[in-house]
């Protein structure tokens, strides 16, 4: 009798090793699980020379615009800086996760958009973590039931 691989053995296995899922855990934790997962830093405070930097600058008419970039001296005008806030964080995910040095001026703030991109990069970690136990558990002779049989 071969020993059967279900979704339930991969969860708690997955607890065994403190991988849990998104909804039971709180975005500080989060985001040190994915710091570590990862490789990458992020920090509030300036750094000498950070991978990618996310901040904002006044215009000079007095408009608040949102900068996404990875040069601080030549921002590029169609590609880096953002008239709304609401994309201005759309690299801030790749970024995580190619292990970058970033530089986010509001990381203490209450961000709801950057709670929402250490969601989805927590989840890309939990999603990592189960194929590797879920490959881990292969590797013991456990298998998938085969329906019809």
């Amino acid at each position: 009798m071969s020993k059967i691989l279900t979704d339930e053995l991969i969860e708690n296995r997955l607890r065994k090793i403190n991988v849990l899922p998104n909804e039971d855990l709180d975005h500080e934790y989060k985001l040190k699980k994915i710091q570590n997962h990862f490789d990458f830093t992020i920090t509030a405070n300036w750094s000498n020379n950070p991978d990618i930097m996310f901040y904002t600058e006044t215009t000079a008419d007095g408009y608040e615009v949102w900068i996404a970039t990875d040069d601080d001296q030549r921002p590029s005008v169609n590609e880096d800086i953002y008239y709304y806030e609401s994309d201005w964080l759309e690299k801030m995910q790749d970024a995580m996760i190619d292990g970058n040095e970033i530089y986010f001026q509001e990381l203490d703030d209450d961000n709801y958009e950057f709670k929402d991109i250490v969601d989805n990069v927590y989840d890309e970690y939990y999603n990592d973590k189960k194929q590797e136990v879920e490959n881990e558990l292969i590797e013991e002779g456990y298998e998938y039931e085969t329906v019809g049989a």
